[in-house]
């Protein structure tokens, strides 16, 4: 037996290779059956759109706005925005149009209701009558003087004005209201579509106008659109990343064949069994397989290295492959289990499809450490594998690598107190970093729902609505005087703040009654101080509704409750929680404790999220970062060692944020997760420059700088390439079209370059004044 060959993990790695070599196509067979049952189940997966998907079962916000939608009606919507290029929608032309594409909206799948200009329930005196009627009817036939007075109704009506008519009545929009029975992930694609349709036949139609699509279906549709198309673009354009720098690396083609094969595999094994799992795929677990052929490249190419570099020294095949298997074997064993730790820990956010991300690329990972010591040695046995003798041990890296070591052997107490400093300071601007979440900057603008969303807030209405449901004292509690002043002053307090460009409250519809009631006579636009007047107004008003225009969307069946939407611009996160505090304190402080509430909506829920991810993160990382120290600790046998590690794992993360607080300041969901998919990644260096440098320490005798130029001979190249690969895998992400991907992979990119330099000057400076310490206190 090799003389260093000294513990159970090398004879456990030589044993593996001994079966691997005289049954390779056994082997390969397995691997083949295997992979096919897998990638079976893929038939299985299926795209969420849905933003829901975001929330868990168990989010207090996600089960508010339930209950909220449970009072009224859903308010998943199509939001159709018209701007003629004259600016004038008042015209014969374009309101017999809106009146034409508002009826056919109504034939858009699960559409339950639909406003617009032209059918807003307009009400009006006639003698002790009231009429109710829409605003424009038969637009072709209006006169000029007809419509300029239909444009100041429209103009002076609260709940028009900012809504569905812009300020300068340029813009006006049609509301679709639709009620998905979600049985189907057809429903929302199906109702998009014929949406499409009908704004691409209107601008067929009518030429000088320009037809924007917004609201929360189109938001939902673009979850699944943008996940389709991250999978179509991402994953070729990695494999050909990986192709390129395989190629430099390893310059040897039946290498980078077998090891295409095993991140193939890894990869569709992950993803059948995801099928298998019932996991849905959203934007963010669609990039599990851009991960997995990232990550699963690792195990290979360091085998695979020092299988070559054994060769390239005249090194028969089968002994160096041998050789590969036996001094990576311990390594590729623990990055593999603490790399899975790591995104297993994804679990602990509050964000399912983050819990599918890890436990995919969980999954990926383990398969591609199966592969990687099963199947890839299997094939090299196999395959033809030659390699050119080199003239000198080691190359330009090597030696660059070398001159480094002797270096750092030389100054490292100056490195270390250098990399102190440095890392002091980035960390230290870790608290400077916003949380930030703004839900239609989610999509870049390849998504056409980004260009069309930004249209409508910037010229008519935005997606940012928050909704209040304010409670009466109990059944026909809205009908009291005082609750109507109260809503009234809620309404009033809502509209004066800076961030609210519209407020939608019964409090104008009942002035608006009262009025009416009284020959339209301006001075009776008030609120009615009689509950029963009050009663009345509204029952004759809700018989006068047409069919799909009632009042459910705004007051409880027994009319003890009334729904206020505040309508907000592009506030950050951290704005829009202090709004939500501000609104909530202006109620406590100024109504009756019955119409005490909390607000509600897709805003309330996405400003909290990346806060509860956080909390949720928190507890995973400090567990990963017990569970990997354990791990090192076991499996380097040593307390010192195993502790030491969690210096170079956690240092990078945080220097990462720091540095990105410096040139960001804000980041959204994606700041919750990085911590613990990079931790996984990041114990990889560390975890192979320290089994060589304890490797060189206890068999070869070597002391501690001697042990340094041993680490950065033997794993130093293979570190260098692998982090170049890693970090171009998640560079590769930048690409996708959704924001939160990207911010995934660019600051993932980050930490592994931070970590390669961490291993490269901070570990081994702390390994050589810990040594030095020793010395000092006596200790061998």
């Amino acid at each position: 037996m090799n003389p260093e060959v000294t513990n159970r993990v090398d004879r456990a790695a030589l044993r593996l290779a001994d079966v691997v070599t005289r049954r390779p196509w056994l082997v390969i067979a397995l691997t083949v059956i295997a992979v096919l049952a897998a990638t079976s189940g893929v038939r299985h997966l299926e795209f969420a759109n849905n933003y829901r998907v975001f929330f868990s079962p168990r989010n207090p916000e996600l089960l508010a706005f339930e209950d909220f939608q449970d009072t009224y009606t859903k308010n998943d919507n199509i939001l159709f925005v018209l701007q003629p290029k004259d600016g004038q929608v008042f015209t014969p032309r374009l309101t017999d149009a809106i009146e034409q594409l508002t009826r056919e909206a109504w034939k858009i799948p699960y559409a339950i209701r639909v406003d617009s200009v032209t059918n807003f329930q307009h009400t009006w005196a006639d003698g002790d009558d009231l009429t109710v009627e829409d605003l424009i009817r038969d637009g072709h036939s209006l006169s000029e003087s007809e419509l300029k007075e239909k444009r100041a109704i429209a103009l002076a009506e609260p709940l028009l004005l900012g809504n569905l008519i812009s300020p300068d009545a340029d813009t006006t929009g049609i509301n679709v209201t639709l009620q998905y029975p979600e049985q189907s992930l057809e429903e929302v694609p199906s109702a998009v579509g014929h949406a499409r349709q009908l704004a691409a036949q209107f601008e067929s139609d009518y030429p000088g106008v320009h037809v924007a699509l917004s609201g929360l279906s189109l938001l939902n549709n673009s979850f699944a659109e943008s996940g389709q198309q991250d999978a179509m673009t991402l994953m070729p354009l990695m494999l050909g990343v990986l192709i390129v720098f395989m190629g430099l690396t390893l310059r040897n083609h039946c290498g980078m064949l077998v090891t295409l094969l095993v991140i193939a595999f890894s990869t569709a094994t992950a993803m059948g069994l995801a099928g298998y799992l019932g996991i849905t795929l959203s934007p963010i677990s669609v990039i599990a397989p851009v991960i997995i052929l990232t990550l699963g490249i690792a195990d290979s190419m360091h085998i695979l290295m020092t299988m070559l570099g054994l060769m390239r020294d005249g090194t028969d095949k089968l002994a160096a492959l041998r050789e590969g298997l036996r001094v990576n074997f311990l390594a590729v064993v623990i990055t593999t289990v603490t790399t899975i730790v790591g995104f297993l820990t994804l679990n602990f956010s509050d964000s399912p499809p983050f819990h599918d991300l890890g436990n995919i690329t969980a999954i990926g990972i383990a398969a591609a450490f199966v592969y990687s010591v099963a199947f890839l040695p299997a094939v090299l046995v196999v395959m033809p594998l030659r390699c050119k003798l080199r003239a000198q041990r080691g190359g330009r890296v090597q030696a660059g690598l070398e001159t480094l070591a002797e270096w750092i052997t030389r100054r490292h107490r100056a490195i270390l107190l250098t990399t102190g400093i440095v890392t002091i300071t980035l960390v230290s601007m870790v608290p400077f970093v916003e949380l930030n979440d703004e839900w239609v900057k989610y999509f870049d603008y390849r998504v056409p729902f980004r260009h069309d969303a930004e249209f409508a807030i910037d010229n008519l209405n935005g997606l940012y609505q928050i909704e209040f449901s304010l409670p009466g004292e109990g059944a026909e509690g809205i009908n009291d005087p005082t609750y109507l002043q109260n809503l009234e002053r809620f309404t009033e307090w809502l509209r004066k703040e800076p961030e609210v460009t519209h407020v939608y409250s019964y409090s104008d519809i009942i002035k608006r009654l009262n009025k009416n009631m009284h020959a339209d006579e301006p001075a009776w636009y008030r609120l009615p101080e009689d509950r029963a007047l009050a009663a009345q107004y509204l029952l004759l008003y809700e018989l006068s509704l047409p069919f799909g225009l009632d009042l459910n969307d705004r007051i409880s069946i027994d009319k003890s409750a009334t729904r206020v939407t505040a309508t907000v611009g592009n506030l950050s996160t951290k704005d829009t929680r202090k709004f939500l505090t501000t609104s909530e304190q202006w109620l406590r402080e100024n109504t009756p404790e019955f119409m005490w509430t909390r607000a509600t909506g897709a805003s309330v829920m996405f400003s909290y999220i990346s806060q509860r991810n956080i909390e949720g993160m928190l507890k995973g990382n400090v567990l990963a970062l017990v569970l990997i120290a354990a791990i090192m600790m076991l499996a380097l046998r040593s307390f010192k060692f195993g502790a030491l590690s969690l210096v170079p794992n956690a240092v990078p993360i945080l220097m990462t944020f720091g540095l990105w607080a410096l040139l960001v300041g804000k980041v959204g969901m994606a700041a919750a997760t990085v911590s613990a998919s990079s931790l996984g990644i990041i114990v990889d260096d560390t975890v192979h420059f320290l089994t060589k440098f304890l490797r060189a320490r206890r068999e070869k005798g070597l002391d501690a700088a001697g042990a340094v130029r041993y680490a950065f001979r033997n794993v130093g190249p293979a570190i260098v390439n692998t982090s170049i690969i890693l970090t171009a895998g998640f560079l590769v992400l930048t690409w996708s079209t959704f924001r939160i991907n990207f911010e995934l992979g660019l600051l993932t990119a980050i930490a592994i370059v931070l970590a390669l330099l961490t291993d490269f000057f901070l570990l081994p400076s702390l390994l050589l004044w810990g040594s030095s310490q020793e010395t000092k206190g006596g200790n061998p």
